[in-house]
């Protein structure tokens, strides 16, 4: 394997000259960068990255850790986060926490060892609840998780508007007796729950929610449950995709008619949503201006570490579909 004093001897320069053609750097002419260049592609020569990091103390890479890589959310987050990466010469180190304080601490360590220019992470409660980005060696910024008091950078959406507008809506549909199932392990489904709980008490009704692990099985599970008691819900919310299919599972192995029977919203506009007859009504997520946003404040961040904390609010779209028809026109004779 060629060195780099290998490309100075071939190419008749010194070490210093090579170096610096390489790096891109100015202060070589034109004919020494041509002769430079040549007799790399001669010698097939090839840098020592892992030698180059070292060095300059920083690796081009930036750590991306996740809660649950199966969530659409966090797929289209990455999406954008990596195609920003590429367009900046950023590598991307994927890690999904799973919902695991000990896996998220694992990959933090590894960030760390890995001396990655930054991270952008979905943190776990357990985190989020002692969170100090100063404890850190490197730049953090958080993603769609963040406490109000949390000082980090941070990108998440308005959660507890976009609940109270989606039970909003439901109540002003006629529906009384609303469920909401919610995820128990992240910051994002409590703040979705208290939309949900506002919107309710608002309207002088009872609350009846459900806290789950962010699972297709568990949300699918509760939703039996609740449409087979003796006092049924009119109409189901899930704080997120996962439990919104879970709920849609149960609702068509129960046989149940949308929305005649049950009322069924969400969030996530996702693909299959709208397959499901008669379509979901849920409040979309700018996922991927999520993601985008996330990568340009850490970008920001490694350029100028002393800058203000910021932190970017987003508003999600109220999208009306048939599972939310008014109640009154949907409800069955003697309902």
């Amino acid at each position: 394997m060629a060195r780099i004093i290998d490309v100075a001897k071939h190419a008749g320069v010194s070490v210093a000259s090579v170096s610096r053609v390489l790096a891109g750097l100015p202060g070589v002419s034109e004919e020494t960068r041509a002769r430079v260049q040549a007799a790399a592609k001669a010698l097939d020569y090839r840098p020592d990255l892992a030698a180059r990091r070292l060095r300059s103390r920083r690796t081009d890479t930036i750590g991306l850790i996740v809660s649950d890589i199966r969530n659409p959310f966090f797929t289209e987050v990455s999406r954008a986060v990596e195609d920003m990466a590429y367009e900046h010469g950023q590598r991307v180190i994927l890690c999904n926490a799973d919902e695991d304080p000990e896996k998220e601490a694992f990959y933090l360590e590894l960030m760390r060892n890995e001396n990655v220019s930054g991270v952008i992470l979905s943190p776990t409660l357990p985190l989020l609840s002692h969170f100090k980005a100063a404890d850190y060696g490197f730049p953090i910024v958080l993603v769609d998780r963040c406490e109000r008091g949390t000082e980090a950078d941070a990108v998440v959406l308005d959660n507890l508007d976009a609940a109270y507008r989606l039970t909003e809506h439901l109540i002003e549909r006629g529906y009384r007796k609303i469920a909401c199932l919610y995820g128990a392990a992240s910051a994002t489904g409590q703040q979705r729950y208290e939309g949900y709980s506002q919107a309710m008490m608002r309207a002088n009704l009872t609350l009846q929610g459900r806290a789950l692990r962010p699972a297709v099985a568990e949300a699918r599970g509760a939703t039996l449950e609740l449409l087979g008691g003796r006092q049924p819900p009119e109409a189901l919310i899930a704080s997120n995709g996962l439990l919104l299919l879970g709920i849609a599972e149960g609702v068509r192995e129960l046989g149940l008619i949308c929305p005649a029977q049950i009322a069924v919203a969400g969030f996530d506009d996702l693909p299959w949503v709208r397959l499901v007859d008669p379509g979901l009504t849920v409040v979309a997520q700018p996922t991927y201006d999520i993601g985008r946003a996330a990568i340009e404040l850490l970008l920001q961040r490694i350029a100028q570490p002393s800058q203000a904390v910021r932190r970017v609010v987003l508003r999600g779209d109220l999208i009306v579909r048939g599972s939310t028809a008014a109640r009154a026109a949907t409800a069955p004779a003697g309902a």
